[in-house]
């Protein structure tokens, strides 16, 4: 009996030993399981997301640039022997349009005949005036930091396009404190093409890593309209003040009046 209750005892706790480690190896396969499921599920919706491409013009866009690209402008008009000739209660929205688009504005108003010529001369000298002005009074949009930052904790692509400069570009978003929210940054003079040719828009795209089928323009000209129906993606126009543009007109995928309506207006496209 002795021995038969040893044998006994042993193939029980040979058989508690063996369950054991059954349910410690089930209960280990279950928690691998559930940690692959979640960062499954947590993979796809964050690559689903990171594949959405938004690509935002800058001036007149994510910032109001009009202030600074006037002063700019009017100090090319002072070294020509006018002073003031464009003035921010009317002009800020022509301002938004680039410096060429502020001293064929300035020209007229002086009935200056030789426009084009002015233009060739004085357009390098705005550039220089406006690096120097770059961001006396220029500011953010209400809203429109917090919606990228929105954005990118979405996994989204954010990039610029923009007819600014490149270099200028870079450095008015670095004196902004917000030159790390953009992967990508395509100028005027990033390729040898602008906007509305698509190109710019495709290699701010290519920059982030996106896809055309997943991207999308925010923009507040004709300019952005035409660049994002050559590019055959979605368009969402912005009607922020100082905007002269009547965009209800273009007819655009979407129009927006705050920051706040931006990401649904953009989930609600893709």
């Amino acid at each position: 009996m002795p021995a038969a209750k040893i044998i006994a005892e042993k193939l029980i706790n040979r058989r508690l030993d063996l369950e054991i480690g059954n349910i410690l190896t089930y209960a280990q396969s279950k928690l691998n399981s559930l940690t692959i499921d979640c960062l499954l599920l947590q993979s796809q919706r964050f690559l689903g997301n990171e594949m959405k491409s938004i690509v935002f013009d800058l001036d007149g866009t994510l910032a109001d640039t009009s202030r600074d690209m006037l002063k700019a402008a009017n100090l090319c008009f002072e070294e020509m022997g006018h002073s003031e000739v464009l003035s921010e209660e009317k002009h800020r929205g022509t301002a938004l349009h680039g410096g060429r688009a502020m001293l064929t504005k300035g020209l007229s108003i002086l009935n200056e005949p030789d426009q084009a010529n002015i233009i060739s001369e004085y357009y390098p000298k705005f550039l220089k005036y406006y690096k120097e002005n770059l961001y006396e009074k220029t500011v953010f949009y209400e809203g429109a930091i917090f919606c990228v930052e929105n954005m990118i904790q979405k996994g989204w692509n954010v990039g610029i396009c923009t007819n600014k400069p490149e270099s200028l570009a870079n450095l008015l978003l670095t004196k902004m404190s917000a030159k790390g929210y953009f992967k990508s940054v395509v100028g005027a003079d990033t390729l040898s093409v602008r906007k509305p040719n698509p190109e710019p828009f495709f290699e701010t795209v290519k920059q982030l890593n996106g896809t055309l089928s997943l991207s999308c323009m925010i923009g507040d000209s004709v300019t952005d309209y035409k660049t994002a129906k050559a590019a055959g993606v979605p368009i969402i126009l912005v009607d922020f003040p100082p905007n002269n543009t009547e965009i209800n007109l273009l007819k655009p995928d979407a129009i927006i009046k705050h920051f706040n309506e931006l990401i649904p207006t953009v989930e609600s496209i893709f």
